[in-house]
């Protein structure tokens, strides 16, 4: 299933559905979603829900999951991305010594890389920058 920024799924959880937006798409990688914010119990209104702060960014094959059917879900809509989410995120990847301690790390704009040696809290927020497994993806939508 061909996936476009702005695209909005519901997905079926335990917990009730979640959504999830599409923001970029990249050559190299899947569809870049947004979660976006609570689980419920019945649709939300979209429009106001499109406008909320993300819960996360994160490289999944959302198209490709829900045309398998690994996940349950459909597309439901599609509305304007934020303005804080329009630019492609930022992705971190760390680079460890042998003693498994981050010595670095890469970051990753959907472009080029640019090395950070400090290891700071706003790192810790960044997206990894690996295509997130589908047990990680749902578990975190929980």
């Amino acid at each position: 299933m061909k996936l476009s920024p702005g695209d909005i799924v519901e997905i079926e959880t335990d917990a009730g559905f979640s959504y999830v937006q599409v923001t970029h798409n990249h050559v190299s990688y899947p569809e870049v979603v947004r979660v976006l914010p609570g689980q419920h119990n019945a649709r939300p209104e979209l429009a106001l829900l499109a406008k909320a702060p993300s819960g996360f960014s994160a490289m999944f094959p959302l198209g490709g999951a829900l045309e398998q059917g690994r996940i349950s879900g459909r597309k439901v809509g599609n509305y304007a991305i934020p303005d804080a989410d329009k630019a492609f995120p930022t992705f971190r990847m760390p680079v460890r010594d042998r003693q498994g301690q981050v010595v670095y790390w890469w970051l990753w704009d959907g472009e080029g890389l640019r090395l950070e040696s400090e290891a700071g809290e706003a790192n810790d927020t960044l997206p990894m920058r690996e295509v997130m497994p589908l047990d990680g993806f749902m578990a975190r939508l929980s």
